[in-house]
């Protein structure tokens, strides 16, 4: 049985002894959409490789964005995106509840600042009802402040779309994974992949570790999609990084804000909001900022002051709270309007670009589609009937009982009560999970990511030595 593989998984094959193993599927980028395409695939009897050029999944775009669990009530009507959005609200809400995922059931507000988004108000509500969803509602200005009595004045009306919510991307995307290591996809991290051959039978992925062989290749590259489109002999797009920059509020401004507080949209994007967070913080942002670098994930003092500002505006008191954190994500923008999804059965090759901030949402729908379509193109699924549950996902929610306040769960084991990052109350139980588990953490981004250690207020001033020390203890297998 291959490294990884569960029990009833399908196995990579060998094409001569001692030649490079050949999976049915290779999945190129382990950001959320790739983790969930793998996780999908490996349902049925296909042996399956996640690639990833990061020494850890979700470690670019995933890892920074706004985490809106989006209806898609303001997509575009018939697109793809419009139609994988709204599938995967439903999807992704399902697994947040079986695995424990943070997710909170918000809603949002649709706010008008001015007469004219007054006036668009009726037709953005038509638009959601094109999408298939029902439940908006328009609200005058008292009602907007009845809602959310901190918003700054001039409110001239809103939309109510009471099904938005937020959620974890850290840990949609590590469950995802874990979900696709349990069911056997050999999870291959620190493989960038240089080069393509298309043979006739397979097509090897030429990879900074080494080679991959697959039959088939599902490209969910992110901001590299267009590089690999390109590599297999397609001109089809172009990625242009769109930089967001956000803000993040301590923990004392949660009262302020109840639900997603959106602008009326542009053809930029949504445009800056404010938001709870499922940590217990208060967001606000992005910028949208196209650039040519796509590793420029740096805050700037121009981005950050316009996003102080703006919150100033939108909700006053916000003048008063403590910044806890700033940081910035790159979007993996494209010149189309939609998903670039398509499929080249000839050299058995799938792409999908252009996957937006929504991505996060419709992770789940977008696995579903690429299997439908690999049908579609001849690929045999058979559904495995012997899959493992769900990962249980460690509880960083703040609206969840996390280990610290948990007696029951301290008493069976004293590390959940010894806490090493007060700002977030993470314990040395939970940040030695992490660094045990079956994908586990390479650095300290890694960590924050599972546990919320060194997020906090303080940005590791107390806890950063002793995560460090425990983080190097795991890496020597020592982590206890």
């Amino acid at each position: 049985m291959a490294e990884g593989a569960a029990p009833g998984a399908a196995t990579a094959t060998s094409p001569a002894a001692g030649g490079v193993p050949t999976y049915d599927v290779a999945v190129v980028g382990a950001g959320v959409v790739g983790c969930a395409v793998a996780r999908e695939l490996a349902g049925f009897d296909l042996s399956v490789a996640l690639l990833e050029a990061r020494d850890d999944v979700g470690d670019v775009t995933s890892k920074a964005n706004t985490a809106i669990w989006h209806t898609g009530f303001d997509a575009s009507p018939g697109t793809l995106e419009a139609r994988l959005v709204a599938r995967g609200w439903q999807l992704l809400g399902d697994y947040a509840e079986a695995t424990g995922i943070p997710l909170e059931r918000t809603g949002a507000l649709l706010v008008a600042w001015d007469d004219e988004q007054r006036d668009a108000l009726p037709g953005l509500e038509r638009k959601a009802r094109e999408n298939g969803y029902e439940r908006c509602e328009i609200v005058d200005a008292e009602r907007v402040y009845a809602l959310e009595p901190a918003l700054g004045p001039g409110a001239r009306g809103g939309l109510v779309v009471p099904d938005e919510g937020i959620v974890c991307p850290w840990t949609t995307t590590l469950a995802l994974a874990l979900d696709a290591q349990a069911r056997g996809t050999a999870v291959r991290l620190g493989h960038h992949v240089d080069g393509v051959e298309v043979g006739a039978t397979h097509t090897r992925l030429v990879t900074s570790a080494g080679p991959v062989d697959a039959r088939w290749v599902v490209g969910a590259a992110g901001l590299g999609a267009d590089h690999l489109d390109r590599a297999f002999g397609h001109e089809r797009f172009t990625v242009t990084p769109r930089r967001g920059q956000l803000l993040v509020f301590d923990k004392l401004a949660r009262r302020l804000v109840d639900r997603v507080v959106l602008p009326v949209p542009t053809a930029k994007g949504k445009g800056v909001l404010v938001s709870p967070t499922v940590y217990g913080n208060v967001m606000v942002g992005p910028t949208a900022e196209d650039l040519a670098d796509r590793r420029a994930t740096g805050t700037t003092e121009e981005g950050l002051a316009g996003l102080l500002a703006r919150s100033e505006g939108l909700v006053p008191a916000l003048a008063d709270e403590e910044l806890t954190a700033t940081y910035a994500g790159l979007r993996a923008a494209t010149e189309h309007r939609d998903y670039v999804v398509e499929v080249d059965a000839a050299q058995r090759y799938l792409c999908l670009g252009g996957i937006r901030s929504t991505g996060l949402t419709s992770s789940m729908a977008l696995g579903e589609h690429v299997a439908a379509l690999l049908a579609d193109a001849g690929v045999e699924l058979t559904p495995r009937t012997d899959l493992p549950p769900p990962p249980a996902m460690p509880p960083i929610g703040e609206a969840q009982r996390r280990p610290y306040a948990d007696a029951e769960r301290i008493a069976a084991d004293p590390d959940y009560g010894r806490v090493v990052c007060f700002c977030e109350r993470v314990t040395r139980g939970e940040v030695r999970d992490a660094l045990a588990s079956p994908l586990p953490p390479s650095d300290l981004g890694g960590v924050r990511r599972r546990t919320r250690a060194t997020m906090g207020r303080c940005q590791a001033f107390f806890c950063g030595a002793e995560v460090a020390a425990m983080l190097v203890e795991g890496a020597r297998g020592g982590a206890r």
